[in-house]
């Protein structure tokens, strides 16, 4: 294993080392890069498949139990497996630092999807130029509600929904956590940190899957999925209006409708079942002035206009500068802490 005292200057304030402060910086634009770049690992050795079969496993087992006990077994033994895992690959990537930084840059990458998240958008827009019969079959992908008889605005609504809703879990939650744990060990740093700093992101993502599979409001999965829905939400609930705001910020910066932007997120943000996903959702309904509809769900903003497809577009573009903007600001403040200390 590398001796990672190059990286680390320690004195009586316990000072990260430059080098220390450049990995963490590079490692976060190099996957970054992978991930617009090349997308999505391939699905057999995606991080996130993996973590969905060790959760599939212990859903099998626990299932039976009819309390809410059986989703925290599920949480703690999946944590405990996924961290296990991890470790083991820590260990034998850390025999050179160049194969550590790659192999962390590439794990990094799979907690979080900008790639995806955007083209997905775009590629059903392109879908409904085409024909709404492929619209209707592509959108049926990104949510749960039944598409057979969407019209085109309700196409182009939830789409929208989509985008936005996950502008906190597939990008700005893990760097976020990402990053405050590297302000953690910029402060006190701690045995095997580099596993640790990467671990966090990475149980994020895992607790998110777990609500993706497990939350649902079901007569199967209402025990079950109680612990990771909740978990989820406590998760999200600082990295959503954290996107939140920066969907107003954006939307200013786009010459888009700012002030209603944030008019609309304060209205309608807690419209939605969740008490997370309203927050991008609703900004985002403000700045383009139209109105996001889920049947008898909720109706975020106002009908000012009838929405169109090159809706999704302008929602693509705000999208996009939100998560520019958050990049920034995370790797500002980060500096500030390093410099400061």
């Amino acid at each position: 294993m590398i001796d990672y005292n190059g990286l680390l200057l320690t004195n009586v304030s316990s000072i990260v080392s430059f080098k220390l402060f450049l990995f963490i910086i590079l490692t976060l634009f190099v996957s970054l890069g992978i991930d617009i770049i090349f997308g999505e690992i391939p699905g057999k050795i995606h991080p996130v498949v993996i973590i969905g079969s060790i959760i599939n496993f212990f859903k099998n087992i626990f299932i039976k139990m009819k309390n809410k006990t059986s989703g925290l077994f599920v949480v703690l033994l999946v944590f405990a497996v996924v961290s296990l895992i991890l470790y083991l690959i820590y260990l034998i990537s850390s025999v050179n630092l160049i194969l550590l930084f790659i192999v962390f840059a590439i794990l990094l990458s799979s907690t979080y999807s900008v790639n995806m998240l955007l083209q997905t958008a775009v590629d059903v827009k392109n879908d409904l130029n085409e024909s709404i019969d492929k619209a209707r079959k592509s959108v049926s992908y990104l949510v749960s509600r039944d598409t057979d008889e969407l019209t085109e605005s309700f196409i182009v609504s939830a789409v929208i929904e989509s985008l936005t809703e996950n502008i906190t879990d597939s990008y700005v939650a893990p760097v976020f956590y990402f990053f405050i744990f590297a302000i953690i060990i910029l402060i006190n740093p701690i045995n095997d940190y580099l596993y640790y700093l990467l671990l966090i992101p990475v149980l994020y993502r895992a607790s998110n899957t777990m609500d993706a599979m497990l939350g649902y409001q079901n007569d199967e999965l209402r025990y079950i999925g109680y612990v990771p829905a909740k978990l989820d939400d406590v998760l999200n609930y600082i990295p959503a209006r954290i996107s939140g705001l920066l969907v107003v910020v954006s939307a200013y910066l786009l010459n888009l409708d700012g002030k209603n932007s944030f008019k609309v997120m304060m209205r309608d943000a807690r419209k939605c079942p969740s008490p997370n996903s309203g927050y991008t959702m609703a900004s985002a309904a403000g700045a383009l002035n139209i109105q996001l509809i889920k049947k008898d769900t909720y109706i975020l903003g106002d009908d000012n206009k009838v929405i169109i497809a090159d809706d999704i577009s302008k929602a693509v573009k705000l999208s996009k500068l939100t998560i520019i903007l958050f990049t920034i600001i995370m790797v500002v403040l980060f500096t500030l802490v390093y410099v400061i200390l």
